[in-house]
């Protein structure tokens, strides 16, 4: 307990003020993308809130609408008129007693494609705030290549065991042409872990193919964290070729496109993995895993937290498009229901669902958080 004291003590200076920068850009673009959907079809917004609780300060501007900063730094929220929570739950009362001018300002009567887009433009900005901050960044500092030369192999790993060597030169990965070190990790981590990939090798001038079966090993992340990871047991050449591209604003914006793909698919094949039953839930962080983290990256520096935001960025676009009721994906499953049932659901099955996804989200922060704490040894 000293020790967490200490760390926390130590952590504040530096990890605090990143951490709120971070999750202040990511929830404040997020929100903003269902504002400004909601506001162009004219829907009034209430409250437009980063973080929860109680306020920390705020305005309300000429329209009505309070922008709030809440104490509860780890998320936030776009309350229209109508809603009966910041959940933008149907207020039932409030529709019934309101009259045909205040209607027109409410999300719940506005056409069912309206309402769908206004669910769905907070992960979008989410998307689109990661490629905008990656263009710049790539525009910046160009992207360092490494040849994808063995430097090092695991004993007793994947690759040990089926004969890959020290100096042996990757070309591909099944189909996939490697020219690149860190597509490795990209590629081998999203396999499940069972089948054997075919891994090109150009040794002493000649090319052959070794099939290596990969497993979840104990690694260190970049920021010297352990993880769990499907890897084959490899690692670079401190001696290997380095190249650096320089893009373009064009070809920055279309690596950066190109990077956030990968990431939204590194993530859904992730996800999938563990719900196969190929990868364990310890992989997930929360919100305490995410604070030591921003941490980490500060201590590198700035354009290192730019980039920490924008990865983030995906990862809560994509987290609340799952079909959730609560989440964006949950109102977007509803609206999908009433788009073949041609009429809302009742009210007692909305309530119900978000209830059930009421449970689920604190269910998973509690297992996230839990995941944190078992990393700081606090348990």
């Amino acid at each position: 307990m000293l020790d967490a004291i200490r760390g926390l003590i130590s952590w504040t200076p530096l990890g605090l003020p990143a951490f709120l920068f971070v999750i202040t850009v990511v929830v404040f673009f997020h929100e903003l993308g269902h504002f400004l959907v909601a506001r162009a079809f004219g829907v009034k917004v209430d409250v437009f809130s980063v973080g929860f609780g109680k306020e920390i300060v705020g305005r309300t501007d000429r329209l009505g609408t309070r922008w709030r900063l809440s104490y509860l730094p780890i998320g936030g929220y776009v309350k229209f008129a109508g809603d009966a929570d910041a959940a933008s739950r149907p207020d039932a009362q409030a529709a019934a007693q309101a009259s045909s001018a205040e209607r027109e300002g409410m999300l719940m009567f506005k056409p069912l494609y309206q309402r769908a887009l206004v669910a769905a433009a907070g992960p979008l900005a989410n998307f689109v705030l990661a490629i905008v901050m990656l263009t710049a960044i790539l525009s910046y500092t160009g992207h360092v290549m490494v040849a994808p030369l063995v430097g090092e192999v695991t004993k007793g790993s994947p690759a040990a065991a089926a004969g890959i060597k020290t100096g042996d030169l990757i070309t591909r990965i099944d189909q996939t042409p490697i020219n690149d070190f860190q597509q490795l990790p990209e590629i081998i981590s999203v396999s499940n872990g069972t089948t054997p990939l075919a891994i090109g090798i150009k040794r002493a001038g000649h090319d052959i193919t070794i099939w290596v079966t990969p497993r979840v090993t104990k690694v260190r992340d970049v920021l010297g964290n352990p993880a769990s990871q499907i890897a084959i047991g490899v690692m670079s050449n401190a001696k290997a070729t380095q190249t650096r591209l320089h893009y373009s604003p064009v070809g920055a914006f279309a690596a950066a496109t190109t990077e956030t793909w990968s990431i939204m698919r590194v993530t859904v094949l992730t996800i999938a993995r563990m719900i196969g039953g190929h990868g364990g839930a310890d992989q997930l962080s929360g919100p305490v895993g995410i604070a030591k983290m921003t941490h980490q990256v500060a201590e590198v520096g700035f354009l290192p937290l730019l980039n920490l935001v924008a990865i983030l960025s995906v990862s809560i676009g994509l987290a609340n498009l799952f079909p959730i009721p609560l989440l964006d994906g949950g109102h977007l499953l509803y609206y999908g229901c009433e788009a073949v049932l041609g009429r809302p659901l009742g009210e007692r099955a909305q309530d119900v669902g978000f209830r059930l996804g009421l449970v689920l989200v604190l269910g998973l922060m509690l297992l996230t958080t839990w995941n944190d704490l078992v990393r700081l040894n606090l348990f």
